[in-house]
């Protein structure tokens, strides 16, 4: 099958716990991805909002530095991520195509110095904010109600200038409306569900999906059984497939996409990891979804948008 994924924290939880990326026990390993045939997975940089200044840099450089280790030492099973700027040759069989992304702007280390720095180590997606507040604006968990700083504000049109795309995913709504004021290119939420579901202060509202569409950008659907369901014991596949119907009855059809958050989310129940991605796909299909749709969903927005921007 075809599968693209937007976010996951796996190669950071591999840094911190010592794990390889071939083989390991958390939701997502090369062998168990390459098992799906066509498969781009996002590797995101996750940094902690206990860290700021040059701390943060440096954790950034770690987990870069673990992902690009795996990548040369399982070459077999893992592609760089540098790709054609065409789909033709996008992916081969039995390998998982790697992109590094950022989860929390504090990465930069409060200066836009580091920018060239994360732009030569092939970073494609920035989240501006984890829950808390950064050097950039306040994430959504955070107390108050402010936006992006001035900091933020010069970051944005910096890291639009270096071709890596603003993910406003745990941004608060201030941040949010922010970004969508001041973006010249298209923003994207990574991982991100409807708030209309799923109450969660981190989901976003009808409004904010529609601003990421007519910015040219893409929602990645989370499978945090936080996100899917206000009883997250009783979170299941199905919610991952009513969130996208209520994105899809938008008219996000061209604009919806995954974005796991494995291994930094708690899955439902009757998922286990990257393995349970083909039963998500099969009861979609039994839901009469067309299989069109489904590529469109599971793999093909995805590429497209990186094709479009040219991040491949």
């Amino acid at each position: 099958m075809y599968y693209f994924d937007l976010h996951c924290d796996t190669v950071t939880e591999c840094m911190m716990k010592g794990k390889s990326l071939l083989h390991n026990d958390l939701h997502i390993d090369m062998t168990r991805g390459a098992a799906l045939g066509h498969y781009i997975q996002c590797f995101a940089a996750w940094i902690p909002d206990t860290l700021r200044g040059e701390a943060a840099f440096q954790h950034f450089i770690k987990i870069a530095d673990c992902l690009e280790q795996e990548r040369r030492a399982y070459s077999n099973k893992m592609q760089c991520h540098r790709m054609p700027e065409t789909g033709e040759g996008i992916h081969q069989d039995s390998t998982v195509t790697a992109i590094l992304t950022v989860e929390n702007g504090a990465a930069l280390g409060g200066t836009l110095e580091t920018i060239p720095e994360l732009q030569r180590r092939g970073v494609k997606l920035l989240t501006l904010t984890w829950n808390g507040e950064n050097e950039l604006g306040r994430g959504v968990m955070a107390p108050g109600k402010g936006g992006l700083t001035e900091f933020g504000r010069n970051a944005v049109r910096m890291l639009e200038d270096a071709g890596i795309i603003v993910d406003v995913s745990h941004a608060s709504p201030e941040l949010f409306e922010d970004v969508a004021s001041i973006a010249k290119k298209p923003f994207i939420a990574t991982h991100s569900n409807s708030i209309q579901l799923c109450r969660h202060p981190r989901n976003l509202s009808d409004q904010q999906f529609l601003a990421i569409k007519a910015s040219g950008g893409i929602v990645g659907l989370n499978f945090y059984r936080g996100f899917l369901n206000d009883t997250p014991d009783k979170a299941s596949m199905m919610d991952i497939l009513r969130h996208a119907e209520h994105f899809l009855s938008l008219g996000g059809e061209d604009v919806l996409a995954m974005g796991s958050d494995f291994d930094g989310a708690s899955l439902p129940s009757d998922m286990e990891g990257i393995q349970s991605v083909p039963r998500l796909w099969e009861l979609f299909l039994r839901h009469n979804y067309k299989e069109s749709l489904l590529y469109k969903i599971f793999y093909q927005n995805a590429a497209e948008f990186f094709i479009k921007n040219k991040l491949f």
